[in-house]
């Protein structure tokens, strides 16, 4: 990938990634010194792609310290209860963090050129604008006006079913999660699942440990496969395996709003 990190297959459909440097730059400074090029190449093989170091181990804990501030979330949910897995996350309000706003921010104009492309490919409308602000109010228009930034909390035996983020008509195809916690210290297990729906064929696995401060760019419903013909849609669902000791906390950026 980039000087900024490596990543190495440990197994068949199960990818580590090595850190070897602190951050350094503003937020969006970080997120564009990325190799995007490689890293579209990565997503497009395995529709996940990890970053380099995002945010330093203090940002990680400030932001996960706030799950305890029930008034920066418009609601919380308990998977148990909705049998979506076992565990807790909650969605922030509008009014984020202002780290938060930065990350989603320097995100989406370098996702939307990937979301363009998968569109052209698939021959499926590309109805995002340059600006978030704009999508976003777009996505208002339509109905789906409640933020879905997401931060997720997982104590030992939690875990998440595979699913998928989807509130509406109104979808942006890639989504980002980002490590807070420190894998085989803070916590063990918890490991970040996709499945890919192959057609004709078995589905396709892999699981992704997030180290503190990287992100994770990952499909939000489907990709461009290549095809015997052109393109087809590959589904594809995310989850967390489960978490065998400690707590694991994790924040999802969204670039798309809920019902």
């Amino acid at each position: 990938m980039s000087n900024q990190h490596q990543y190495q297959h440990q197994e068949p459909g199960t990818r580590a990634v090595i850190d070897t440097t602190s951050p350094t730059g503003t937020v969006r400074e970080l997120v564009d010194a990325t190799d995007w090029t490689a890293l579209t190449a990565e997503i497009a093989a395995y529709g996940s792609a990890p970053t380099g170091r995002l945010l330093t181990p203090a940002q990680c804990r400030e932001i996960a310290t706030l799950y305890d501030e029930a008034e920066r979330f418009r609601s919380t949910v308990d998977m148990v209860r909705h049998r979506f897995g076992s565990g807790q996350y909650r969605y922030f309000t509008h009014d984020l963090p202002e780290v938060v706003r930065e990350l989603r921010a320097a995100f989406y104009p370098h996702l939307l050129r990937i979301a363009r492309d998968w569109s052209a490919k698939l021959g499926t409308s590309a109805p995002w604008p340059d600006e978030l602000a704009e999508w976003i109010a777009l996505c208002h228009a339509a109905g789906q006006s409640k933020c879905a930034q997401i931060l997720l909390r997982y104590g030992a035996g939690d875990w998440n079913a595979l699913h998928r983020d989807v509130f509406g008509d109104m979808l942006f195809p890639l989504q980002v999660v980002i490590g807070l916690d420190v894998p085989g210290t803070d916590y063990t297990g918890g490991e970040f699942v996709m499945t890919e729906q192959r057609p004709r064929a078995q589905s396709r696995g892999s699981a992704t440990t997030l180290p503190q401060g990287r992100g994770l760019v990952f499909t939000t419903r489907d990709r461009p496969v290549a095809a015997r013909r052109g393109w087809s849609k590959a589904p594809m669902r995310h989850g967390v395996s489960t978490v065998r000791s400690g707590r694991r906390h994790t924040l999802g950026l969204v670039f798309h709003d809920a019902r």
